[in-house]
């Protein structure tokens, strides 16, 4: 599949790969993605695509536009039919209406799910690396972060780190944390995170009376042959309290009609969410609740093809970085458009993602940014035409050293022996690393 789409010319709605060139978005988009940095820099680094949004969501909001329908809401309404639909069909997840709760973004349902689940809460438990808006978030709530660090895979496939240190996590769970904040499936990494795994942990939340929030805003991303496990039915069956924030902002490339759901676990965790203040629904965006609705309606085959695509890409990767970028190691995402990788062993210094913006001229994201383990790593946004991955590959090319990867060196995805020591993130600093 990925061979064949790599011949292909054109994006998931029809859009010719040369209509994506990043100078002609640039005139045309104004989202930060293409404002942030100069002209001359190659932006690869916040979680949005560069394809055209499905056709069926243009659709869907230029009727709400038509009939000037650009008022507040007061609950899900078709949202909640549309999104428990989808999660049936794609994950065998059954989901009352009646648990779906509105909120303006993700974000917004992680920070307004903690203060309702836990609201005399002091100790939040996150796996790293992971995303850094988790950080900036949690800047809004009394929490103190206690970071584990993510398990690593073996060196020869392809997939590290493996998943969660449940042992670590148990630790911290024992010590007095109050709530656990899961990335499923896990940015930046790409990790699907085994049924086994995420019931573990549902039990560990459910002995030690931790609250979980769960972040799947990538699950639609899922890649072929690959299962997505929502948590929320395995928190119910251990009976750990627990909520899920989910949009369609990721899948169908709409971050910015500002619309996502809280889903609550079981009836324990909805008449918690119950406690969620007004403005959580009010805040949110009725052009974004009809174009989720038509995402998860009437955009699955745009969808399909978006992550056919990105799962090309992802496998161009693959073959550029060992030919191309010596001492580069890949971690390969089996979710989503986001790329992993360690650069502490390309000869680029302490700060790589520095000399990379400033001398290669690609804007990626700073794994120093990440939390612990994330230093010397980068993250890079797949979700554009095939040839804009070549000529970031090319630029980052042309500033390393004109050397051969060395015969002790790990493959790709294995983890460098000589990894710093873990950094905390710097939050003010973290705040150019969105999504």
């Amino acid at each position: 599949m990925a061979d064949c789409l790599e011949t292909q010319s054109a994006d998931p709605s029809g859009v010719p790969f040369a209509e994506l060139d990043p100078a002609l978005l640039r005139t045309q988009r104004t989202s930060l993605k293409w404002t942030r940095f100069p002209e001359d820099t190659l932006p690869l680094f916040v979680a949005e695509m560069d394809f055209a949004v499905a056709p069926e969501i243009r659709r869907a909001l230029i009727e709400r536009i038509e009939a000037s329908d650009l008022g507040y809401l007061d609950g899900p309404g078709p949202l909640a039919g549309a999104f428990a639909d989808f999660a049936r069909d794609r994950w065998g997840w059954e989901v009352p209406h009646e648990r779906i709760h509105l909120a303006t973004d993700v974000a917004t349902g992680v920070v307004e799910s903690l203060r309702v689940l836990a609201p005399n809460g002091t100790r939040v438990v996150v796996p790293t690396p992971v995303y850094p808006g988790f950080f900036e978030m949690l800047e809004e709530l009394p929490f103190e972060i206690a970071e584990v660090q993510l398990t690593t895979g073996s060196a020869s496939d392809g997939h590290a780190p493996a998943g969660l240190d449940l042992a670590a996590i148990e630790r911290e769970f024992a010590a007095g944390a109050d709530a656990f904040l899961l990335c499923n499936p896990h940015n930046p990494h790409g990790i699907a995170y085994t049924r086994d795994e995420l019931t573990d942990l549902a039990r560990l939340a459910a002995a030690h009376g931790v609250a979980v929030v769960s972040d799947e805003i990538h699950a639609p991303l899922t890649h072929s042959g690959v299962t997505f496990t929502p948590f929320a039915p395995l928190a119910a069956a251990a009976g750990a309290l627990s909520v899920t924030t989910i949009s369609a902002s990721k899948g169908w490339n709409i971050a910015g009609t500002k619309c996502a759901v809280i889903v609550a676990a079981d009836d324990r965790a909805n008449g918690v969410l119950a406690d969620l203040p007004p403005e959580t629904v009010t805040r949110a965006s009725i052009l974004g609740l009809h174009a989720s609705v038509a995402a998860f309606s009437d955009g699955r085959d745009w969808l399909d093809r978006a992550v056919a695509q990105i799962e090309a890409n992802v496998s161009l990767l693959a073959e550029l970085v060992p030919a191309e970028l010596p001492g580069v190691h890949l971690t390969l995402p089996r979710a989503g458009y986001l790329a992993w990788l360690d650069l502490r062993d390309a000869g680029l210094g302490d700060d790589p993602y520095t000399r990379v913006l400033e001398d290669a001229k690609v804007a990626l994201n700073n794994g120093a940014f990440f939390g612990a383990a994330g230093a010397g790593h980068v993250r890079l946004n797949l979700a554009c035409a095939p040839d804009t991955i070549r000529e970031a590959v090319r630029r980052i090319a042309s500033i390393l050293p004109a050397r051969k990867p060395g015969p002790t060196e790990p493959s790709s995805g294995a983890p460098s022996s000589t990894a710093p020591a873990p950094t905390t993130p710097a939050s003010t600093a973290a705040l150019t690393q969105e999504a």
